[in-house]
């Protein structure tokens, strides 16, 4: 993706407009910090939230919940209790 000022990005929007409706994306910065993206239209279409689920709960059984070696939930809600 192309960076670019704000300030050239005004100046030059129809140019810009012209290229990302062929598919390029630009990065609008202001003082060299990222504030914005130009992307096609359609292209940042919101995620499958059916499928997002389905690969939490994948990560979630082949990352399993871990405490670390040997500690339980008990274990922790108990020494949490001690203070």
């Amino acid at each position: 993706m192309t960076a670019i000022g704000v300030y050239d990005a005004k100046t030059q929007l129809p140019k810009l407009l012209d290229r990302v409706s062929r598919g390029e994306r630009f990065t609008i910065t202001k003082h060299g910090r990222p504030v914005a993206e130009l992307i096609p239209a359609g292209a940042a279409a919101a995620p499958d939230v059916k499928q997002v689920i389905q690969q939490m709960q994948e990560w979630q059984e082949r990352e399993g919940p871990t405490l670390g070696p040997g500690l339980t939930i008990r274990e922790l809600r108990e020494e949490g209790r001690r203070f």
